[in-house]
């Protein structure tokens, strides 16, 4: 298990870095929320990011996706530098992210919702309206098309037209995961995917990431939920506030004695 102070500045791993964060930090006032935290999600990885409430966790994944600029640092996104870019350009460039609370358009349909993922269709053109209608008409069939192909992946098809507003807490997770699915991304970061899920439903998530990384998707998954971290991932950042304060392998990690002392103190806190 490595240490960050063992590490060099510039993290590699052994597959080609798709998602890499060098000395990245955000201050707030007189608060360093994250402190100079590198990182490197390795292509066709499954990676996780653990931590106690407070160590920073959600910060970093806000300024990986592009939702914050960071005070300090560099964010790489399949070897291009887009910090200053917004997370619209980077999904746009490959980069999907899932929220812990998700907040669909509880009127609109659920394959509605799921169609709201894809990028770069020629009915956002006015000209494109006016002039190749038939081409915008075909582009939204086969956007329909692959949404409920989705849907029918993350067992919600039966749901497809009714009023996502119906849909559970753990429906609305896979519900937001079928929606990033359609914009093609190469990485998705998952913001605690398993928090208020009902068991039967985190099963049927926890395959879908396990059949989407097979098919070559890579993964970043903030989770408090250990157990389906050791069960997904191949190699665990744990942070501690708003530091890295190891790395490793699932295993290996939550034994370390620094690891239990952070939750440990951070549950006494």
């Amino acid at each position: 298990m490595k240490d960050p102070q063992d590490r060099p500045m510039e993290p590699r791993s052994a597959a080609a870095p798709v998602l890499e964060a060098i000395g990245v930090s955000q201050r707030f006032g007189g608060a360093l929320a994250v402190d100079r935290v590198s990182i490197a999600v390795g292509r066709g990885q499954i990676a996780g990011l653990i931590g106690p409430n407070g160590a920073g966790k959600t910060t970093l994944f806000d300024i990986l996706a592009g939702d914050r600029q960071p005070t300090a640092g560099v964010v790489r996104l399949q070897g291009r530098a887009v910090q200053g870019e917004s997370a619209a350009m980077r999904l746009g460039r490959g980069l999907g992210r899932t929220f812990q609370i998700p907040r669909p358009f509880a009127e609109l349909t659920v394959v509605e919702n799921v169609m709201l993922g894809c990028q770069r269709h020629p009915g956002e053109s006015v000209w494109a309206n006016w002039f190749a209608g038939g081409r915008v008409a075909r582009a939204e069939r086969e956007t329909y098309e692959r949404a409920v192909e989705l849907l029918e992946f993350v067992t919600l098809a039966p749901l497809a037209r009714e009023p996502a507003r119906v849909l559970s807490g753990g429906q609305r997770k896979l519900l937001e995961l079928a929606r990033v699915l359609l914009a093609k991304p190469a990485i998705v970061l998952l913001d605690e995917p398993a928090a208020g899920v009902h068991p039967a439903l985190l099963e049927t998530i926890a395959a879908r990431i396990a059949a989407l990384n097979a098919a070559g998707m890579t993964f970043l998954i903030i989770e408090h939920n250990l157990d389906l971290i050791a069960r997904l991932c191949r190699h665990v950042y744990v942070m501690a506030e708003g530091r890295l304060l190891c790395e490793g392998l699932p295993d290996d990690v939550v034994r370390d004695a620094r690891v239990v002392e952070a939750y440990v103190g951070g549950r006494a806190a």
